[in-house]
């Protein structure tokens, strides 16, 4: 990601901020694995949007207007013993001439510092309740403000939550987002049709999901956008299904959900398809429905449209076709009013897709559903479970799981399917599968 692109969203987010206000970003905290052994590092979201800076152990502070600098990070001194074992970081040289920073600062130096970049402002932007380092320092700093009333210092009186100006700027991705997020597709529908070709009977989940994460690798995206799901048979109605140790039956359908992570924007990928590379009549009938669903769900998101225009649409297609497959008795509008339907679909139709699998961004606004925007990118994914233990329908639909799920893109005058690549036509799975 350019330099210049996390420069230009600091500026975006001070001209929204009132005059007299201050914002304070804390970084990611390192996580324990177990004892000494430490998850890999993922940035804060939300840190890394306005600094680019992916390093635990940060503060950045915006602070308009002011003269020695607007924009101040806190973080480590280079320490040149410690880089011997985990490499070196970036240093205060490192926040400013790598960085942008106006000022850096020791993270030892934030209690004594920090008092002197709220004073005499009104209000002080930050994740509230979050993280409770953040709030304890921002709290001792506010105090130390306080005590120097008397000198005609003045603290600030008001505490906004940073999420509601930061989050808005997040929702609508730039074209260096969009370049960012369309690597990350692409990659993804490398993997997933690896999967496809690696998959046959007797294989496990766990075989196919190495598939997945090699691929991801090989292009140098190694962070996941979230665990692999990978389904086979029964295992694909269960929605968040990560155990991925089972073996692929002959006659089973597969349900991968799947993405990869490229600079800290996800891909978030559902494609569902025969172990044995041929759909049985009962799957193809299901699959065919789930992919209509799908596909009208996928026309209506357009500028002007709303936020819950797919998911409307996706129902009224599953229900109808429910109803033709007999797996639902009744009237369509009234199977609809009485959420029939989610006996075997439960879930919604998509989320916002960005630097976050579920997305920042609010889905409704002044108490309606949010209209799209260009630039906006959300994921778009019907599907239809009918568990083992269904008893009371026919047996040839049981155990059977389907999910497809697309990321889209809002554009000027429609969409753009940025996971199209990816095969999800039933003729067009069996013939890859087979080629």
């Amino acid at each position: 990601m350019p330099r210049n692109e996390f420069k230009q969203r600091r500026k975006r987010l001070m001209r929204l901020m009132p005059k007299g206000s201050v914002a304070i970003i804390a970084s990611a905290a390192p996580s324990i694995r177990n004892r000494d052994v430490e998850y890999p590092f993922r940035q804060d979201s939300d840190f890394y949007y306005l600094t680019g800076f992916n390093e635990h152990d940060s503060i950045a502070v915006l602070a308009p207007g002011r003269k020695q600098g607007e924009y101040v990070v806190f973080c480590r001194e280079h320490d040149e013993k410690l880089a011997v074992w985990v490499g070196r970081n970036a240093g205060l040289e490192g926040a400013r001439e790598g960085y942008g920073a106006d000022e850096a600062l020791p993270i030892g130096e934030l209690q004594k510092a920090l008092p002197d970049l709220i004073e005499n402002r009104e209000r002080v932007y930050f994740a509230i309740g979050r993280d409770d380092d953040l709030d304890r320092h921002v709290m001792a700093a506010v105090n130390a403000v306080r005590a120097k009333a008397r000198a005609g210092v003045r603290a600030p009186f008001e505490f906004v939550a940073l999420e509601h100006l930061l989050h808005e700027l997040r929702l609508v991705k730039s074209t260096a987002e969009i370049k960012t997020m369309r690597r990350a597709a692409e990659v993804s529908v490398a993997a997933h049709k690896r999967a496809m070709r690696a998959c046959r009977p007797g294989r496990y989940e766990y075989e196919i999901e190495a598939e997945l994460v090699h691929e991801f690798t090989r292009h140098g995206l190694r962070s996941q956008a979230y665990p692999c799901i990978v389904a086979g048979g029964e295992n694909a109605c269960v929605l968040h299904y990560t155990d991925n140790r089972d073996p692929l039956r002959d006659g089973d359908l597969l349900l991968i959900d799947a993405g990869a992570e490229h600079d800290n924007y996800a891909a978030d990928i559902t494609r569902t398809f025969p172990v044995n590379g041929r759909f049985s009549d009962p799957q193809r009938s299901l699959y065919e429905l789930v992919l209509e669903a799908q596909m009208a769900a996928i026309k209506s998101v357009k500028p002007g449209n709303h936020w819950n225009d797919p998911h409307d649409t996706a129902v009224r297609v599953l229900t109808k076709g429910l109803v033709s497959l007999g797996l639902l008795e009744g009237k369509v509008n009234a199977l609809i009013k009485d959420e029939a339907y989610k006996r075997f679909y439960m879930h919604r139709t998509g989320h916002w897709l960005g630097m976050d699998v579920h997305d920042v961004g609010d889905y409704r606004t002044d108490d309606a559903w949010r209209p799209f925007e260009p630039g906006m990118v959300l994921t778009v994914e019907p599907g239809l479970y009918v568990p083992a233990d269904c008893t009371d329908v026919d047996p040839r639909w049981r155990g059977i799981g389907i999910r497809i799920e697309d990321d889209v893109l809002v554009t000027e005058k429609g969409h753009e399917v940025l996971t199209g690549a990816a095969p999800k036509a039933v003729d067009e799975i069996e013939a890859f599968m087979h080629s």
